[in-house]
């Protein structure tokens, strides 16, 4: 969700309830609040949330910064996560935390837990498309490649810029043709006008 669709309980509750009605599965806030959070889930509002490491989309110009690795601050996302899941969250994703931070706080936790950090055994595993096709400006170290997506759409976008530059695009066959009479009124209705 983006934040301003959360900026007061009330926003919460009817974007989370109109995204809902449309399908979605659940609502992910990043960085709620616990008395949000209680709000959206005692409103029946879905919510899947994330922990440890701030997302890579939101730091693009920082890059990832990993978390947990002092007891205390491993102990703090433990919090975390925990006072979501008592709030109503209904799962979580963890990222960017060393494995057995990832594991201990999934074991312990009844809600699912999914990890971002490659090797960590929590409930599940994720990868965001722009890791997995190459896509970022810098790999993420917990992140595999598969495919290196980035060249090849830069290749079609140049292919096609250069087909409008150069008139190669459209063709005819890109489009379609008015009736030749009804093209005649509109003709005539274009010069009295």
């Amino acid at each position: 969700m983006p934040a301003a669709c959360y900026a007061d309980k009330s926003l919460a509750v009817r974007w989370g309830a109109q995204w809902t009605m449309m399908g979605a599965d659940s609502m992910l806030p990043m960085g709620i609040t616990n008395d949000m959070l209680k709000f959206m889930s005692d409103n029946y509002v879905p919510t899947y949330g994330h922990i440890g490491a701030v997302s890579g989309w939101q730091t693009n110009a920082t890059g990832y910064k990993k978390v947990g690795r002092t007891a205390e601050d491993a102990f703090r996302i433990f919090k975390w996560g925990y006072e979501y899941q008592e709030n109503g969250m209904g799962g979580m994703t963890i990222e960017l935390t060393p494995m057995e931070v990832s594991q201990a706080i999934a074991e312990k936790l009844t809600v699912p837990v999914v990890s971002i950090a490659a090797g960590a055994p929590c409930d599940g595993s994720e990868m965001v498309d722009m890791d997995t096709f190459g896509m970022m400006p810098k790999p993420a170290s917990h992140a595999k490649t598969y495919a290196e997506l980035l060249p090849f759409l830069c290749e079609a976008y140049m292919g096609w810029a250069t087909d409008v530059r150069t008139g190669a695009y459209p063709e005819d066959k890109n489009g379609y043709h008015m009736d030749p009479e009804e093209l005649d009124k509109f003709n005539n209705m274009m010069a009295n006008f």
